[in-house]
């Protein structure tokens, strides 16, 4: 969030840190794990450092988005006032744009819970073991298909079930003028 509130209070920088957080999505998250492996090796660093670049791009957009959709003329009244940048943006800027911001966490945390699976193919842990280990590495033995299957409903409702907590924080924090 701090690189999206810099981007918005920076136009000069805005352009180099969207371009920079959009170039990381496009690498493909297998590559990406790979690249990461002769610097941190096998295991799970390789994977949490992807998905935290991958993660960027959905929450800074957000920010940069929601700061700006905030009415200029509340920020005007509260700049003149006598708020400070800092407080206006705290107590203005923020929880207006707040709806926004969470959407953008919420597909950003979505975006994550769906790359987890292939981490296990760099020797990351996490469902993806059950997919690739108990499953894809194991066919056509018996009960293959069923851990596929099995890991990835998982998966599936794992997304769901954090998405529909993001609903609930969105339903507490956001007040009832703000929500759609």
């Amino acid at each position: 969030m701090l690189l999206g509130i810099l981007a918005h209070r920076y136009q000069t920088f805005r352009t180099s840190i969207l371009n920079l957080t959009s170039w990381f999505l496009t690498i493909p998250s297998l590559a990406f794990f790979a690249l990461l492996i002769p610097i941190v090796g096998i295991g799970d660093t390789a994977p949490i450092i992807a998905m935290t670049f991958y993660a960027l791009l959905p929450i800074v957009r957000n920010t940069v988005a929601g700061l700006t959709s905030v009415d200029q003329a509340i920020v005007e009244a509260a700049k003149g006032m006598g708020m400070s940048a800092r407080s206006r943006l705290i107590k203005i800027e923020l929880p207006n744009a707040w709806p926004v911001i969470l959407a953008g966490v919420r597909v950003a945390t979505l975006l994550i819970i769906g790359i987890t699976a292939i981490a296990a193919l760099v020797g990351g842990g996490g469902l993806g073991q059950e997919i690739y280990s108990r499953g894809i590495n194991r066919i056509p033995s018996p009960g293959s298909v069923e851990a596929i299957l099995g890991g990835t409903g998982i998966i599936v409702l794992l997304a769901v079930i954090v998405d529909t907590i993001y609903l609930g924080i969105g339903r507490l924090t956001i007040p009832r003028g703000l929500r759609d």
